[in-house]
């Protein structure tokens, strides 16, 4: 059975990489360019697998989407894994207590998502 996950970033080619690095993983993805896309997406397509979710985005970032995310017990079983350039432990910290389940620095390889999954408990296809 197919998996379903949203990829919020506002990268074009992040949202491909991690796309096709995802489907490898049987997931079906949908996709959005910013939080608050992201958000209308999750009401289109209701609770997903898994979001893998950028910090920095116009509109909304990473960081509110997750909170808003969390606000909603509709979303509580959703994985959230934020994927961003940030490394600093601060923006580690802040994001775990939003909600995240797990952080991911970029660039992330097939490898490092796989070993992600796996902590979060979606790794068997």
């Amino acid at each position: 059975m197919s998996r379903t996950a949203l990829v919020v970033d506002d990268s074009r080619a992040i949202r491909a990489l991690l796309k096709r690095l995802l489907v490898r993983r049987d997931f079906a993805i949908h996709e959005a360019g910013n939080g608050r896309e992201g958000l209308d997406r999750l009401v289109e397509v209701g609770p997903v697998d898994l979001v893998l979710v950028d910090w920095n985005m116009p509109e909304m970032d990473g960081l509110e989407f997750i909170k808003a995310v969390r606000s909603q017990s509709a979303y509580e079983r959703v994985v959230i894994v934020m994927v961003t350039s940030e490394s600093e432990p601060a923006h580690i910290a802040r994001a775990l207590m939003a909600g995240a389940d797990e952080y991911a620095i970029k660039p992330l390889t097939g490898e490092g998502l796989v070993e992600k999954l796996e902590l979060v408990g979606l790794g068997a296809n």
